[in-house]
């Protein structure tokens, strides 16, 4: 006969194996917004039975700031941009990557692989890359008076503009017009451009990198920085949202799948970022969210209009005279002091 302490041994044991089971039934995906197409978690979870916890942020500070203070724990997939893929890995933020566990690598563009910010791809792979230029409400605005970054600097302009609330995508257009890279670790350089950028600040209305199309669909803003494929999202809902590539140069970016060191379910982000890495999911994140894919077998799935669509895929040209942002080691507290000092007015 088992006594009553047998029985309740047991069913502890039977709790904590269950709570086991169910949390390795659940993973924890932290992405920016717009990242993921309506449907598509639930596909995942149908398909393997894994639940997925999703929550978003705006900017690669907050993400960070989040883990560090969590020590890198709380979430089993992130998607930090090039530089901070870097900076989190250098602090042991982040998890290697099993390639063993990853049936779709192949189907990954080599030309956006292997990158400084990560050596061999040890800790991240790449999973939307983008550019950053001027949104134009083009019942407002003249787009053909809007050529360059500098354009942006016009008194007309005061109180008008919506700025990403981003340090290095706000100080890339200064730099660029200083004709510094926009991967400056120059404190001099950094300086000029904060000086620069103080001058643009009574132009500001708002910074918004949550879903910066939103405020040009909704009509409260007509001008300012915005990424490519939140333009758009934004053109489908308002024709007359355009996209300007600046003279000087667009930032270009690339966000990466990535394992916090501290995950608790490694195997399941694995699956996840399989399933990611798959042509036909690219191919409907590509399309539904409107940024380019890394992935080059879903390219060749895509509609030809949408592929051949300029805002979605910058020619060229465009990338040629544009940057793509990296790491810059310690000067990004240098850009992050003086960030503070501009949306505070001191």
């Amino acid at each position: 006969m088992m006594t009553f302490k047998h029985w309740l041994t047991a069913a502890l044991l039977s709790t904590v194996s269950a709570a086991a089971v169910a949390d390795n039934d659940v993973i924890y995906f932290y992405n920016w917004s717009e990242y993921i197409p309506e449907g598509l978690m639930q596909e995942f979870e149908q398909e393997t039975g894994i639940r997925v916890i999703y929550t978003t942020y705006d900017s690669n500070e907050a993400m960070y700031a989040k883990l560090k203070l969590t020590g890198s724990e709380g979430y089993d997939i992130v998607v930090p941009s090039t530089y901070y893929i870097a900076k989190m890995a250098d602090e042991g933020m982040l998890k290697p990557l099993d390639k063993s566990l990853l049936t779709n690598l192949a189907h990954l563009d080599p030309a956006l692989m292997d990158k400084e910010y990560d050596p061999g791809n040890t800790y991240s792979l790449p999973y939307i890359w983008g550019a950053t230029g001027i949104g134009v409400n083009t019942d407002e605005v003249d787009i053909d008076e809007i050529t360059s970054w500098k354009d942006l600097w016009s008194p007309q302009w005061r109180g008008e503009l919506m700025l990403m609330n981003d340090p290095r995508e706000v100080f890339h257009m200064a730099l660029r017009i200083l004709g510094y890279s926009t991967n400056s670790r120059n404190p001099h350089e950094i300086e000029e451009a904060y000086q620069l950028l103080t001058q643009l600040m009574p132009n500001a209305l708002t910074f918004n990198s949550d879903n910066p199309g939103a405020p040009f669909a909704a009509g409260d803003t007509i001008l300012g920085m915005i990424w490519n494929g939140s333009a758009y999202e934004a053109q489908k809902e308002d024709p007359a949202i355009n996209m300007v590539y600046p003279k000087e140069g667009a930032i270009f970016w690339m966000d990466n799948l990535a394992i916090p060191a501290g995950a608790k379910n490694v195997e399941a982000a694995h699956k996840l970022i399989d399933f990611l890495l798959r042509p036909e999911i690219a191919a409907k994140v590509c399309e539904e969210i409107g940024y380019p894919t890394p992935n080059k077998t879903a390219k060749g799935l895509l509609d030809k209009a949408f592929a051949e669509n300029p805002m979605v895929f910058p020619p060229a040209e465009v990338i040629e005279a544009g940057e793509f942002q990296s790491d810059v080691g310690e000067a990004v507290e240098i850009y992050d002091g003086y960030w503070q000092r501009l949306r505070t007015g001191r």
